[in-house]
């Protein structure tokens, strides 16, 4: 910085709105070092919240306290026209309405809980700091995901696990990505939209390593003889081989994700800062800026890690209604389980960070949207999978990494076409309609694709029914 800007700075005379607030971030916004993308977009559906709400309570200050905790965290955000949904799942479900009704209603109830985890990560954050926040952020970001896959594997259901887990991250890939650059591509003509390659690059590597780790025990069926998406037949040997490569594979998945925790959050933190400061620096032009709104915490520590224990146990409660119900509501539906679990659940899970992603596409920060879709999919990928196959192991379910032939070429051509689309920094909405056309045809496949599961007597290990 220069002599004349160090003079500026002393005496407070700041030129550049950007840099004064930068600067005011970083000295009375502890947590936003440890923000991520994904946040700064989901923080596009909040509301703003009226300060002085606390005063009227001045006579009965634990009243006032808990009005304004339920105004940050119940009102404070604009999904909450569908906290109702949860009460009416819990009651379908106590009086047996229909479990239709509750794999519906427990799915609308699971949306704004998504976004609310976010909100209270973030209040923890300021509290304990940019490290630790951010860690949080990093493994609280796909709770629900986690959720439903640790139940669902608690009662066995294998595939739910995969086809949820497989349909999130193409769904932050194609979907999200490709409507991203598709609207922003369209609202920008004029503009040339460029993105910070380096870190898109970061989260292309990882999915590529994932995309390998998913694929190896697929090969090695193959290679072993193993025949065409069955095991049928096999030795034995072969099944415990591949349940043993997946396992090492999801050890080295975690491995390299610490890794990447390491290099977002310690030695090359600046290339994910930039994101966030972009986002809470707002549109200047428009006169927008959420670091008003964000300079302080809203709710105490304890306040907030109690809200957020609470909201862990319904989300739970809710995912045990939508493991235990998804095969009623596509016997009811007409949909095959595949269709609901790798195309729904995405979609509704993270409605409100997908429509932070477009938002941000719309006011050219590409960067953001970039880092919610790439950054979300190389989570799931690299976090929730070989978790998911690591806790299995320790409840001992035999689920492994082999995602069958259809599910795993779609993951690695969709991780190919990814790499392409972002190979030069540069988009246009071209891009995103090829992004979204695919995204089409792969739900076009698996609405046809009738992969039924087997019923709770049995359980799905490498392709065969054992009793």
């Amino acid at each position: 910085m220069g002599s004349h800007e160090d003079w500026s700075l002393e005496n407070g005379d700041l030129k550049d709105p950007a840099v004064a607030a930068g600067i005011s971030k970083e000295n009375s916004n502890p947590a936003g070092a440890g923000r991520t993308a994904q946040n700064v977009s989901v923080s596009l559906v909040r509301k703003k919240s009226d300060p002085s709400i606390g005063s009227k309570f001045q006579r009965f200050p634990v009243a006032g306290k808990i009005v304004v905790n339920v105004q940050e965290v119940i009102l404070g955000t604009k999904l909450f026209i569908l906290f109702p949904a949860i009460p009416l799942a819990i009651i379908a479900q106590s009086y047996d309405f229909g479990r239709p009704w509750i794999f519906a209603l427990s799915l609308l109830g699971l949306t704004p809980l998504a976004e609310r985890v976010s909100f209270l990560t973030e209040q923890i954050a300021f509290y304990t700091g940019p490290t630790v926040g951010g860690l949080l952020n990093a493994t609280c970001g796909n709770a629900t995901e986690l959720i439903i896959a640790i139940l669902a594997l608690q009662q066995r259901k294998i595939n739910v696990v995969k086809y949820s887990l497989m349909g999130s991250i193409l769904s932050n890939l194609l979907l999200v990505l490709g409507s991203s650059l598709f609207c922003g591509g369209l609202a920008n003509l004029k503009k040339e939209q460029r993105f910070d390659k380096r870190q898109s690059d970061v989260n292309t590597l990882l999915l590529l390593l994932g995309v390998l780790c998913i694929l190896l025990p697929l090969l090695f069926k193959y290679a072993a003889g193993a025949g065409a998406g069955s095991l049928v037949g096999a030795n034995a040997m072969v099944a415990t081989s591949i349940l043993q490569l997946s396992r090492a594979c999801s050890i080295m998945m975690l491995l390299a994700y610490i890794t990447y925790l390491v290099f977002q959050l310690k030695t090359h933190k600046q290339l994910f800062d930039a994101q966030a400061e972009q986002g809470m620096i707002g549109d200047i032009n428009d006169g927008v800026s959420s670091e008003e709104e964000e300079e302080k915490a809203a709710i105490g520590f304890w306040s907030a890690f109690g809200w957020l224990v609470g909201m862990t146990l319904i989300i739970a409660l809710l995912s045990e209604y939508v493991v235990g119900t998804i095969e009623a509501a596509s016997d009811s539906w007409g949909i095959s389980v595949s269709f609901i679990s790798l195309i729904l659940l995405p979609i509704v899970g993270n409605a409100a960070e997908h429509a932070g992603s477009v938002i941000f596409a719309l006011k050219n920060k590409l960067d953001i949207s970039l880092g919610v879709a790439l950054g979300s999919a190389a989570q799931i990928s690299m976090f929730v999978v070989p978790l998911c196959a690591v806790v299995a192991w320790v409840m001992g379910v035999p689920m492994n990494l082999d995602f069958d032939l259809l599910e795993t070429g779609v993951l690695t051509f969709s991780v190919i076409l990814i790499a392409f689309t972002l190979q030069d920094g540069t988009s246009h909405y071209m891009k995103g309609v090829v992004l979204c056309l695919s995204y089409a045809a792969i739900a076009a496949c698996f609405f046809v694709h009738n992969n039924t599961l087997p019923d709770q007597k049995g359980t799905i290990v490498l392709g065969v029914m054992v009793a």
